[in-house]
């Protein structure tokens, strides 16, 4: 098939989860598949992944949106136009036009969008559509606006949450697929639109890229977070719950072991609590993710928040190293606990979980073993490819 594809975000396998995804999409769908790439960059520098893409896609148009968020002109068009903040940064007049003649000049079989605030580049066409949706915007940006913004300014913030709960729910009708990456997000999805049709691609990893890799543990043993993009307030909230109800029982029971930090644009807040503890470690970058997943000795994902797509909680089990989470940490996996994963969302017993995995070395390996067969067999990018040619077939067909 002809494909056009719309994302928010050059894919590539050095940023954010989302563009790990949608770079590992591209290059299984182009086995079978013609696809030109559109997408949005906030930097020139972001133009380095394009040669890498190329393999992959007949042809890749980038295109400029604001590097933040909070410029005179978003503002002022988010308060007195009807789109939220988030579609008004992320829309680009330059690539709506360029789309309109791409579907002007060339024919395509079908149009792939990844988020719901790409598609008002798209212009009126009989071309059939598919919308990927890898989390639910308005409950993450809610969320944000309940615990981080000052009470005197929330409803102004809530306008917003509502403006943006109403587009998303618009253009989910909108497309001719729509597509979650877990059980809850559709369960969600349907409640808000009775009877509208929601297909599941989850997340997946490149199982072998992890499992193959070769690193030594460090001594003393670590309990890792991350590595985490620290922009999502739901990274900052876990490692607060980490290190203010979990940590004190571990180090307490544990004569050596390190927590350890590692993630992008950590907060100064973080960084003063490891200040304080010389058990605690930060890393704020990291060349390869796979040095940090390997050479911990438990990985901690005690996630509570709404939001995200679990991509890191997948590249954790795929590495083998055993895995401690909250059941939002896990959620859409359907992992069993005590087989592939430790799973609680108390406190205490998380504590309990993790000090029984860096005390029992072969249930560890045992753990870890189990996760990575699992996620192998699930989640592999091979085996998610495949759904996407099936939801293709009967959207075209």
């Amino acid at each position: 098939m002809k494909i056009l594809m719309i994302v928010p975000f050059l894919p590539n396998t050095q940023m954010s989860g989302g563009q790990t995804r949608w770079y590992n999409i591209i290059k299984y769908l182009s086995h079978n598949h013609e696809i030109t790439l559109y997408s949005l960059i906030k930097e020139d520098n972001e133009k380095r992944f394009i040669p890498e893409l190329r393999k992959y896609c007949k042809k890749v148009r980038v295109f400029k949106r604001s590097k933040t968020p909070w410029t005179a002109r978003n503002l002022f068009l988010t308060i007195f136009g009807t789109y939220p903040l988030l579609v008004v940064r992320n829309l680009s007049p330059r690539e709506k036009r360029a789309l309109k003649e791409e579907l002007t000049d060339n024919k395509y079989d079908l149009i792939h969008a990844e988020t719901f605030y790409v598609m008002p580049h798209i212009p009126e066409t009989s071309v059939p559509s598919i919308l990927v949706e890898q989390t639910i915007e308005y409950q993450v940006y809610k969320h944000y606006v309940d615990n981080e913004v000052p009470w005197l300014l929330r409803p102004l913030f809530m306008i917003d949450v509502m403006k943006l709960k109403f587009w998303e729910q618009y253009y989910w009708k909108k497309t001719d697929r729509l597509v979650a990456v877990s059980e809850e997000d559709r369960k969600v999805m349907r409640e808000l639109i009775p009877g509208i049709k929601v297909d599941i691609i989850p997340n997946g990893v490149d199982s072998a890229y992890f499992a193959n890799y070769k690193v030594a543990r460090k001594d003393p043993p670590r309990i890792l977070y991350g590595a985490a993009n620290f922009k999502w307030l739901q990274n900052v909230e876990a490692v607060e719950f980490l290190v203010e109800h979990i940590w004190p029982t571990i180090q307490k029971k544990s004569k050596n072991a390190v927590l350890w930090i590692v993630g992008t644009s950590i907060p100064r807040k973080i960084i003063d609590m490891a200040n304080k503890n010389p058990r605690i470690e930060i890393t704020e970058s990291i060349p390869d993710v796979r040095d940090a997943l390997k050479a911990a000795s438990v990985i901690i994902v005690p996630v509570k928040g709404p939001g995200g797509t679990r991509l890191k909680m997948l590249e954790a089990l795929a590495a083998g190293s055993p895995v401690v989470s909250t059941s939002v940490g896990a959620a859409g996996l359907n992992l069993v606990h005590k087989r592939h994963a430790m799973i609680s969302d108390n406190p205490k017993e998380l504590a309990r979980y993790t000090l029984e995995l860096l005390g029992k070395p072969i249930l560890a390996r045992m753990i870890g073993r189990n996760g990575r067969e699992y996620v192998k067999k699930h989640f592999d990018w091979e085996v998610l490819g495949k759904l996407h040619d099936e939801i293709y077939k009967e959207i075209v067909k």
